[in-house]
């Protein structure tokens, strides 16, 4: 059920992501013990297609309800692998919990990140975010080794899916 709910594409420092983005730092201070923010480094450019996408929801009232993009990522010494595209800053306000806004961004972003040729999407989590979890394990997603900003905090979780068919005899 889309409940009045449009999909549209901004820039990440569009004033709309910049207030969910506040509020999504609220909540990760809120989760975690240390009281801090995700500190990973997000410079707009890193959202521009088709190097990557960010996407707000918008309700019936035109007020941005939910958020989330992905960003371009090749092999480092942060663990990534050449062909990933990183989930980033997936968030949706509670009072529009529960409607499917996650799953719905989720699935626009898998589907831009593999129009873009990008071959797996790769996220990091927390282990306060059951929620996040659950959502990532239901849509196909398998936990995997760490790599990223967190990779060597205990409650990071990563998580990866092909977003592309592997060849045959593969």
């Amino acid at each position: 059920m889309s409940h009045g709910i449009q999909l549209r594409a901004v820039l990440y420092d569009h004033p709309d992501a910049v207030k969910l983005n506040d509020q999504v730092q609220l909540e990760y201070q809120a989760r975690y013990d240390d009281g801090e923010g995700d500190a990973t480094f997000l410079d707009p450019a890193m959202f521009v297609p088709p190097q990557g996408l960010y996407l707000l929801a918008y309700d019936a009232q035109d007020a941005p309800v939910a958020s989330g993009g992905w960003r371009s990522q090749e092999r480092n010494d942060e663990g990534y692998s050449n062909g990933d595209a990183e989930l980033k800053r997936m968030y949706v306000i509670p009072e529009a919990r529960g409607l499917g806004l996650a799953r719905r961004i989720l699935s626009a972003l898998e589907t831009d990140a593999r129009a873009a040729g990008r071959v797996r999407m790769v996220l990091e989590t927390g282990d306060q975010q059951p929620e996040a979890i659950a959502l990532y394990l239901s849509s196909g997603y398998t936990l995997s080794a760490k790599f990223g900003h967190y990779r060597f905090h205990n409650s990071s979780r990563c998580m990866t899916k092909p977003l592309m068919d592997s060849p045959a005899g593969v």
